[in-house]
């Protein structure tokens, strides 16, 4: 019993070590590429967004909210708004 215990606790930490968090981001648009699905911050992150996140609304200037998951040195937004 204490094996099988054991074992499934281990999982489970294995599970959440690897699990993708989602995190969200403010920033001034530096750069938008519509044709490569990639926008970059004032700050320097570029995000790869989704391709079912339509960036024809946003234009270099604006200040957004980002929403994404990251990925080793990718990070992957899901969601992009005009921040308030």
């Amino acid at each position: 019993m204490r094996v099988i215990f054991a074992a499934l606790v281990a999982a489970s930490l294995i599970g959440v070590a690897g699990a993708a968090y989602a995190a969200d981001a403010t920033g001034t648009i530096k750069t938008l590429d519509a044709a490569k699905n990639m926008v970059t911050l004032d700050n320097g992150a570029a995000y790869d967004v989704a391709k079912g996140v339509s960036l024809s609304g946003f234009k270099v200037g604006e200040k957004v909210n980002v929403t994404y998951t990251q990925s080793g040195k990718m990070m992957n937004a899901s969601a992009i708004t005009p921040a308030a």
